[in-house]
């Protein structure tokens, strides 16, 4: 059975950071992810998720760039030293907040060099961590304009190529169906490589409902495969953010 999740970057902005996680565990989610936790002393998100009794889903790595730059650049060619210098603060993060999924985000870049960067850096982060998990993610090139990971077939391509067992796919339902047209057929078609899955709905990333994408449908078939990771709500909600909480329902 999927296990439910809170991605409080996007969730419960109605209050302050930290507060948000004693509030997804009041929603009834199960766990909680950050997109990127580092503005924060490791100490006191890991004092709030113990005290909310939430586990810690997912974060993004490398850290962002506080000077302006993309926040990912694991494809970008020319930028492995830089990876393989900021991929172990992530990871010293997640030591100690112990999310079960790193996502490693590839960086705007194209092209064959681009392609075996990535390749290249991720195999070097699966051997630095081997007992983490880590994740890529493909995002719609309408919202992410020139990011290098922009399509499934290359994601399957990639973790192909890089061949670790602690390597999967991030699956969000409003990137895939921007990206396919057809979020529930990419589902099933890349089901099996999935480790992670998230939940917005179109146009505009709002919260899942009865519009938009088939939900009931998305979500039987996610239990037909046989997934029992997390679910995570990663939307811009249309109205506070517990009165967007019906589709956590329609999970079952």
């Amino acid at each position: 059975m999927p296990r439910l999740c809170a991605n409080i970057t996007f969730l419960f902005k109605e209050l302050p950071f930290l507060e948000r996680i004693q509030a997804a565990a009041d929603a009834g989610f199960d766990g909680v992810e950050i997109l990127f936790p580092y503005d924060d002393p490791a100490t006191e998100i890991l004092d709030r998720l113990q005290s909310a009794g939430l586990p810690l889903a997912l974060i993004n790595v490398p850290p962002p760039n506080y000077t302006g730059g993309d926040r990912g650049y694991a494809a970008i060619p020319g930028g492995e030293e830089r990876f393989r210098r900021d991929f172990p603060r992530a990871l010293r993060y997640a030591q100690r907040l112990k999310p079960q999924h790193l996502h490693v985000m590839a960086g705007r870049a194209e092209g064959a060099a681009a392609r075996d960067s990535f390749i290249s850096n991720l195999r070097w982060a699966a051997v630095q961590a081997p007992e983490q998990s880590l994740t890529i993610e493909p995002l719609n090139p309408r919202d992410m304009p020139g990011y290098f990971l922009n399509d499934y077939n290359l994601a399957a391509e990639v973790i192909a190529e890089v061949g670790a067992q602690n390597l999967g796919l991030q699956f969000d339902t409003y990137h895939a169906q921007v990206i396919t047209g057809d979020a529930l057929a990419a589902w099933q078609q890349y089901a099996p490589l999935t480790r992670h899955v998230q939940v917005g709905n179109i146009p505009d990333r709002r919260e899942p409902s009865s519009e938009g994408i088939d939900f009931s449908a998305f979500f039987a078939a996610v239990k037909g495969a046989g997934y029992e990771g997390w679910i995570s709500g990663e939307y811009n909600p249309s109205r506070p953010t517990e009165d967007t909480l019906g589709w956590m329902k329609m999970v079952g």
